[in-house]
């Protein structure tokens, strides 16, 4: 296994983070844990949109 794998898997991880987050919070019914909890998803999304994107 390669870096590649490795940085493929920890942002992975940090998607189902997110997405624990979101239902955690929404089964708190806390709106501004549920807007920060969307936020962090968007900003992970962004962050692995390079990791997938390669310009060759």
């Amino acid at each position: 296994m390669n870096d590649a794998f490795f940085v493929k898997l920890g942002w992975w991880l940090f998607v189902v983070s997110a997405c624990f987050f979101i239902w955690a919070a929404w089964r708190a019914g806390d709106g501004v844990a549920l807007a920060g909890a969307f936020a962090f998803l968007a900003a992970n999304i962004a962050f692995m949109i390079p990791v997938y994107w390669h310009r060759k």
